[in-house]
């Protein structure tokens, strides 16, 4: 006999079915649009991260540019050239090779010959009129910056230590193109050669430095430092960071699972065809040698156009896979507890549906039973169909009370529903733009802190174009515009960068004995000059001089600021002013009672980036030097270890400006 299921299991039944398969739908769909939004908030988080590389990765370029250009315009190297002090050159070619950490610094004479190479003093006097860098800018007499392929051959001119670095042992690796070679032995390079010109501004040669790219980790260490902060994820860094040649690692902090660097291997063949062939961008989940990242590919070109290599930034993959799926887990979570829920509120509504009906059925046996009441007669029928019309009737209006009730909680629970869905996107919403303003802010702070570079290029080219020009070329108006912008966006990145660089002097007359007594008011009170003794021995017939009066404070200034930190337990400082010669000079005196500087740190004093000092930049005195000699001055040491310091600035009288 078959089982008749109860009014209750079908109305169980069927409401489970009504409500379980639009909640398992938008399950379905909501796991879908999750999974979309963080795969693409990764590729997001890595694009970002990949412009920020690249920004990196040029004003490296800039920086090399930067270091040749200033060693290239120093009297001391024009001089070394002109009356061929070999010895001279090679001292101060390998001491700017040390300090700035470059790999190369070359100079050749204007027909390409060597001259002197900074890391070999003994391998010179070969022809270089086949390096693409040297040949431009002998031909153009202009700066010419990049990336570029050398050959080993070239290198091991400049050091065998070069020539074993840029070679390395191609590894096969799953799905890469296959190459022919097994060893590649040439490097890739950042490089920049500046011409270098005489007084009368002919061309006497071109200085060119470089740094190996070829298992140098100092950039990727940087990139790392500024894109990914040195993330880590369950004890796995979450960013790795890759240059190739071609398509061959030469230098990565990707890791083999012994723990080295997976130098050698190959990239993939569709990021091959992608990046080298198309020259285009290749954004995706990528295996790269031991886990699954969210990689970008961006193709690096020499100064030809020609593509020459690829700079890959990649993510962890693992950390928004978790992310995925604990906000998965959540969410079915949420929806297993909605079902659970429909679930008892179901046999609680089925209960209240057919109670009533079990009531009339129990009425209806007793009816039958012959148990009459008078509520149930039904005047002209027998009593047992008016009982029953009484009790269908009332079971009709039961069944429609309820299933208004019924309508009203649906509404309410899809309303309820849609507004967790809401809830839901919009805290998606806010993640995700949380984390594009992360990423925008460690975009901007990699930004800001080598954007000089770029600025100072743009303005020393765009002045010396101007400086060229004839007065009545109708182009000269734009280029003074160019010169003019660009000193106008230099000073807004000056507010944003904790140095200043140096600009052209605005000169008008100034009383140097003014400024002074205005710089000793100025600091006299500050907490630092509480235990300082500021005394002044100032000349009474100094003459005004033409001179810019902010930059010439700003040396003053940084001169009392350094006499005070070397004096830490209190001190004195005298300040003298006195004409000398045929009132030719103004001489101004900084004498400090402080701690002194030693033989060793008084050679190296006016460098660019030396200081002593835990939180200095080492640009304070380099800056003050350069002020002073654009004014036409001079600035000499005076140093005792023990028995403190004093600065001696002399400074051209001249009563107008000279053009």
């Amino acid at each position: 006999m078959k089982k008749v299921r109860s009014i209750q299991y079908y109305l169980i039944k069927y409401f489970a079915i009504a409500i379980l398969t639009p909640t398992i739908i938008l399950s379905i769909i909501g796991t879908k649009i999750i999974y979309n939004q963080v795969l693409n908030r990764a590729e997001m988080k890595t694009l970002s991260d990949l412009n920020s590389a690249r920004e990196i990765y040029r004003n490296k370029i800039s920086m090399i540019e930067s270091v040749v250009r200033l060693t290239a315009s120093r009297s001391l190297i024009v001089s070394a050239v002109l009356e061929k002090n070999a010895d001279t050159l090679q001292t101060e070619l390998n001491k700017t090779l040390s300090t700035e950490k470059l790999d190369i610094f070359t100079l050749v004479n204007s027909k390409g010959v060597v001259i002197c190479r900074g890391r070999s003093s003994l391998n010179k006097g070969d022809t270089l009129l086949t390096d693409k860098f040297i040949k431009r800018a002998l031909e153009t007499q202009q700066t010419v910056s990049g990336t570029d392929i050398v050959s080993s051959k070239e290198l091991e001119k400049e050091s065998y230590e070069l020539s074993e670095n840029s070679t390395i042992k191609i590894i096969p690796t799953p799905k890469s193109k296959q190459r022919n070679d097994s060893v590649e032995t040439s490097g890739m390079m950042l490089m920049s050669a500046v011409p270098v010109f005489d007084r009368n501004k002919i061309l006497i040669g071109v200085l060119m430095g470089g740094i190996l790219l070829n298992r140098n980790y100092d950039l990727l260490n940087k990139i790392k430092e500024v894109v990914h902060e040195k993330e880590i994820y369950k004890g796995q860094e979450i960013g790795t960071e890759t240059i190739f040649y071609k398509d061959l690692r030469i230098t990565t902090n990707v890791k083999n699972s012994d723990g080295s660097y997976a130098i050698g291997t190959l990239v993939s063949e569709d990021v091959y065809n992608k990046t080298l062939e198309q020259g285009e961008r290749w954004v995706g989940d990528a295996f790269v040698v031991n886990a699954w990242y969210v990689g970008a590919y961006d193709p690096i070109q020499d100064i030809d156009g020609n593509i020459i290599g690829i700079l890959y930034v990649g993510l962890l993959k693992q950390p928004f896979s978790d992310l995925l799926a604990s906000t998965i887990l959540i969410f079915l979570g949420i929806a297993l507890i909605v079902i659970v829920i429909i679930y008892f509120v179901a046999i609680i509504l089925s209960n209240r549906i057919t109670s009533p009906l079990r009531k009339l059925e129990e009425i209806a046996n007793r009816i039958t039973s012959g148990d009459y009441k008078s509520e149930f007669t039904i005047k002209k029928s027998p009593r047992e169909v008016e009982h029953l019309a009484v009790a269908l009737n009332h079971m009709t209006k039961e069944i429609e009370s309820e299933k208004r009730e019924l309508e009203e909680w649906a509404d309410k629970m899809e309303v309820k529903v849609q507004e967790r869905t809401n809830e839901l996107k919009k805290i998606h919403g806010q993640l995700f733009r949380s984390e594009k303003l992360a990423s925008i802010g460690k975009l901007a702070a990699g930004v800001a802190h080598e954007i000089n570079n770029p600025l100072t290029g743009v303005l020393t080219n765009s002045s010396l174009l101007l400086e060229d020009m004839p007065e009545a070329d109708p182009m000269r108006g734009d280029v003074q515009v160019i010169v003019n912008e660009t000193i106008r966006c230099r000073e807004i990145v000056k507010r944003l960068l904790d140095f200043a660089r140096q600009t052209k002097p605005q000169k008008s007359l100034t009383n140097i004995n003014s400024l002074i007594d205005n710089i000793v008011l100025l600091v006299r009170n500050q907490t630092s000059f509480r235990n300082v003794n500021i005394e002044r021995v100032l000349a009474e017939n100094i003459p005004e001089i033409m001179a810019d009066k902010d930059q010439i404070q700003q040396v003053f200034i940084n001169f009392i600021l350094n006499a005070s930190d070397a004096m830490p337990n209190g001190g004195k400082i005298n300040i003298q002013t006195r004409v000398i010669g045929k009132n030719d000079y103004v001489e101004i005196k900084f004498a400090d009672s402080g701690i002194g500087i030693s033989e060793e740190n008084k050679n190296k004093i006016f460098d660019p980036f030396f200081t002593t000092k835990d939180n200095g930049t080492g640009l304070g005195l380099s800056i003050s030097y350069g002020i002073v000699e654009q004014h036409g001055g001079t600035i000499n040491l005076e140093s005792e270890v023990g028995k403190g310091t004093t600065f001696i600035v002399q400074l051209p009288i001249k009563t107008t400006t000279e053009e």
